[in-house]
């Protein structure tokens, strides 16, 4: 990292704030930069591959062990039966084996682990899985909506009620209806799931993984192997991205490799491939989502009902906390004075989904915007009109202030927001200019939106909310730092860095933050939920700020002066008119035996959540933004395209507004490409996943970025006590694309006669070129005179 900047006469800058570089950019830019597979392989690593099942539901009958022991370069094949601890993994509910047995679940559901003296050996072996797993098919439920018609649930149904909702739907004024189908998304991290076990001493074991949850890794590869957690390593020191991915479904890769390690007592790596990754892991949940409102004639809802069906997969993994924050966003920045919503996660035979970006919010928060939007074109209102007459209330006594699970929100900006997004973008102007342009254009059509984003922030799970971290300083007065928050990307490590260095008065390239490991910070919570940098940056101040006391005290009491006049800043430490360097400070206070480094831990406070009532304060606080997109559509093809985002963002007072924008940046492409063109698609027969690979399932790229993008932080800082004032930042972007949605929505509507009644737009989730031609045909066969 490069030299903290300076101020000429002012010493060194606070560094909390200022846009500085990513820790390892320089690292990524020279490809120095470490990632598990990046590692010096040891002397004797044998590779693991994985056999999977060639049919989505089946009675399994066995494997034939000796053609596949028979294979150029294999060593070893384990089953089931090998494992010698308990076979299941699972976040929440241990319902997942890491190695099928008796039955499989889904097309792709690892049957036999393959361990080879080299990669592709061991892959060539796993490819003949079909021929060696003997299996009798069983019916298979392949869609969410035939496993809820038959009950078939991975946990319990929730409900999430206030007030009549049914009764205040049937006294409205104007009542609408319908179904929003949400596809889901895969993760598509760059650096593909991968472990190395390596044995250690006296059946120790050390793994390095990619995962966003070292911890649950190193839990789950002792339960596996009959160990203690404390004969368990596992070591992070960077993914190539995990957007969820990586949170509890590494375990299955992590568990394997151990697996093999211990049998054979040699290294063993375990990394897949990208199509075996697609067909083996799950991804984000699709959601199937029938919805009934009744609003007046403003547009302000009186009462809301909805049924989400999710589709869990074959497995619960981390469905219900999913679904919970799904149902805990459908209001998303709207208050409901009635609700009624039910939550069913439907067990199919498919991959087992998992976390992912959002985690369920987005899911929740889109159903609400697709409805305003209806509710809009049945009153023939803009809808940046009816969204802004429901929007929560600033002022406690209209009681419009409280979400239907019982929080209060207190620090509602988006009024303030979205008003300066309006005019910073000239929303107005380009609504009247879209509509001149839609009149006089019959085949391309232009679409505008605005859509805002209210996203909770904290794990769904209160005691989840906590952190640690180890702050060393060495005699030569450089920082050692280490935490348990993963770094993939995002960079958590430099706003940790930035923190501590303010803490301490130091200059930044003092700090230097190490991999993540669980021999150094215990039962650490995942890195997920937007809460890495909150929790981790608080957990490492409040280490560092015990060192800070420390070296005070010592210098005050060594000098006979008040603590009051001692303090560390400008990369030294000023007694009263005197100034000693950092390392001064620090050889000083060491020759005086005290204590260099410390512990720190956090805990976030006020959270409380009732899962049986569904009630509760779930979240620290909210995260607001706002974003306006315009696209353009061909209503030939139905292929569109974003020309224009203007995106206002809350992230409090911005730790490092570099990082931030660029996750804004990055948030709001995934999203978008989510909603436009992220389509996956299993066979309705077979039930095997058809878009597996780059060549079938289609990501964004730098043609897709809009040509005219604006992004800004809207810095106010955090009502609630959060890492100096800032707010998370790595998931409430993603739900920004709802603007590119809600857009082409708009675009579509235009295709629909002036002179006739607005019909609701049924467009599904990814908006595709078939699914704007479905919608499209909607909105003509709806205005089609009847003869």
């Amino acid at each position: 990292m490069r030299a903290f900047p300076s101020v000429p006469g002012q010493g060194v800058v606070s560094p909390v704030g200022l846009p500085l570089p990513h820790e390892s950019a320089h690292l990524h830019v020279t490809g120095q930069a470490t990632y598990v597979d990046d590692l010096a392989e040891v002397s004797g690593t044998l590779h693991v591959a994985l056999g999977w099942s060639p049919v989505a539901h089946g009675r399994l009958l066995g494997i034939d062990r000796d053609r596949l022991m028979a294979q150029a370069g294999v060593v070893a094949v384990m089953t089931a039966a090998d494992i010698p601890g308990a076979n299941q993994c699972g976040p929440i509910v241990p319902d997942d084996p890491i190695l099928a047995a008796g039955t499989v679940q889904y097309l792709g559901q690892p049957v036999f682990a393959v361990v080879a003296t080299d990669r592709r050996l061991a892959l060539r072996a796993a490819a003949i899985a079909a021929d060696v797993i003997r299996v009798e098919p069983l019916p298979a439920v392949l869609t969410a909506r035939q496993a809820y018609e038959l009950g078939e649930a991975v946990v319990p149904p929730m409900l999430l009620r206030r007030g009549d909702a049914a009764a205040a739907i049937a006294a409205a004024p104007h009542r609408l209806s319908g179904t929003q189908i949400i596809g889901g998304q895969e993760q598509f991290y760059l650096e593909g799931q991968i472990s190395y076990a390596l044995p250690q001493e006296d059946r120790g074991l050390k793994v390095h993984c990619s995962t966003q949850h070292p911890s649950e890794m190193q839990h789950l590869v002792a339960h596996a192997l009959g160990l203690g957690s404390n004969q368990v390593q596992v070591e992070c020191r960077r993914m190539g991205g995990g957007f969820g991915g990586k949170e509890s479904q590494s375990a299955l890769f992590a568990c394997v490799a151990a697996l093999a390690a211990q049998r054979l007592g040699k290294p063993v790596k375990l990394r897949v491939d990208r199509d075996d990754d697609f067909m083996i892991t799950g991804r984000r949940h699709p959601f199937e989502v029938d919805w009934e409102v009744g609003f007046d004639d403003q547009g302000q809802l009186l009462g809301a009902r909805a049924l989400f069906i999710s589709n869990a997969g074959c497995s619960a993994d981390l469905s219900a906390p999913v679904m919970t924050r799904a149902l805990c966003h459908f209001d998303n920045a709207y208050y409901l004075p009635e609700v009624d919503l039910q939550g069913f996660c439907a067990r199919t035979n498919t991959q087992s989904n998992t976390a992912f970006r959002g985690f369920g919010g987005p899911q929740g928060a889109l159903v609400m915007e697709a409805i305003l939007d209806d509710v809009a074109r049945h009153l023939g209102l803009d809808p940046l009109r009816v969204r802004r007459a429901n929007l929560y209330s600033r002022t406690p006594q209209d009681g419009r202030n409280t979400t239907p699970y019982g929080q209060v929100v207190e620090d509602n900006i988006l009024p303030d927001l979205i008003d300066e997004l309006v005019r910073s973008s000239g929303y107005e102007q380009r609504r009247s200019d879209i509509a001149t342009f839609n009149r006089a254009s019959p085949v391309v059509k232009r679409g505008l939106a605005l859509t805002p984003v209210k996203f909770g922030i904290s794990f769904n799970l209160a005691h989840l909310n906590q952190a640690g971290a180890l702050v060393h300083i060495y005699t030569d007065g450089t920082v050692l730092v280490n935490h348990g928050g993963t770094e993939m990307g995002q960079g958590l490590n430099t706003k940790v860095a930035q923190v501590v260095a303010q803490e301490l008065g130091v200059a930044l390239h003092r700090v230097r933050v190490t991999a993540t490991d669980t021999h150094k910070v215990a039962n650490t919570s995942a890195t997920a939920a937007s809460t890495g940098s909150d929790l981790n940056g608080k957990a490492a101040q409040d280490a560092a700020r015990t060192l800070a006391q420390r070296l005070v005290q010592h210098w005050a009491q060594r000098e006979g002066v008040d603590p009051q006049r001692v303090r560390l800043t400008d990369d030294g430490l000023l007694i009263a008119h005197k100034r000693l360097s950092f390392e001064e400070a620090v050889a000083g206070a060491y020759v005086g035996r005290v204590q260099l480094w410390s512990d720190g831990f956090y805990a976030t406070p006020g959270l409380h959540w009732d899962r049986n009532t569904m009630t509760g304060k779930p979240f620290y606080y909210f995260a607001y933004g706002a974003a306006v997109s315009e696209v353009l559509l061909d209503t030939l093809t139905g292929e569109s395209r974003v020309v224009g985002t203007d995106i206002l963002h809350d992230v409090g007072a911005s730790l490092n507004p570099a990082l931030d924008i660029g996750q804004i940046e990055g948030g709001f492409i995934q999203g978008m490409g989510w909603m436009t063109m992220e389509e996956l698609w299993w066979h309705p027969q077979s039930g095997r996943l058809m878009t597996h690979a780059p060549s079938t399932y289609k990501i964004p790229c730098a043609n897709d970025i809009p040509p005219r993008w604006r992004v800004e932080l809207f810095g106010r800082p955090n009502g609630a006590d959060s890492i100096h004032r800032s707010k998370a930042v790595g998931e409430p972007p993603l739900l920004l694309s709802f603007s590119v949605l809600m857009a082409l929505r708009d675009a579509v509507s235009a295709c629909a006669p002036d002179t006739r009644p607005a019909t609701q737009i049924r467009l599904a989730v990814p908006a595709t070129p078939e699914s704007v031609l479905h919608a499209l045909q909607d909105v003509r066969t709806a205005h089609t005179p009847k003869p």
